[in-house]
């Protein structure tokens, strides 16, 4: 594991910015995930859409500024998703301890943004293809166990019938 950190200052605040890499095996830009379909537009239910985005807001919640719990439930979510992980990164803020990152998948995303301090994190999962994004809710419920869960569907890309 190791540890980076950067300074940021201007007239008005101080960024102290904190990034610490667990596992940097995964893959880079620099590889490629092969891709033999022409898109992969999902077919449910009579709609036809390019991916579901859910809007995740996790009130109550506890270990938002904890890194290795962070990045731990997102490459559990990715993998209950059925999802293609490409690269984890991840900021953590101080005083405040929140984390802000985004897992990059080749289905899409997984986005957070932290607030400890209000014990509140917003998530954003964005998949197409043959994930299953409902699945990633439920393990980050599980790892950061709030209080209340909002979350709104989106269906991103939706066909029109012409």
């Amino acid at each position: 594991m190791s540890e980076n950190v950067l300074v940021t200052k201007n007239d008005h605040f101080e960024i102290i910015e904190k990034t610490t890499v667990i596992d940097d095996n995964w893959p880079t830009h620099d590889q490629q995930v092969g891709d033999t379909t022409l898109d992969h537009f999902i077919c449910r239910d009579g709609k036809v859409f390019a991916g579901t985005h859910l809007i995740v807001d996790m009130w109550g919640a506890k270990r938002l500024d904890n890194l290795e719990v962070m990045e731990r439930a997102l490459r559990e979510a990715v993998d209950a998703a059925k999802a293609t992980l490409l690269h984890i990164h991840l900021h953590h803020f101080t005083p405040n301890g929140g984390i802000s990152g985004v897992a990059v998948l080749a289905e899409s995303h997984i986005s957070v943004h932290s607030w400890p301090e209000r014990e509140y994190a917003a998530f954003d999962v964005f998949m197409c293809g043959d994930s299953v994004p409902e699945k990633a809710v439920e393990v980050l419920k599980a790892a950061f166990t709030p209080t209340r869960v909002e979350v709104e569907t989106i269906l991103r890309g939706e066909v029109q019938d012409s």
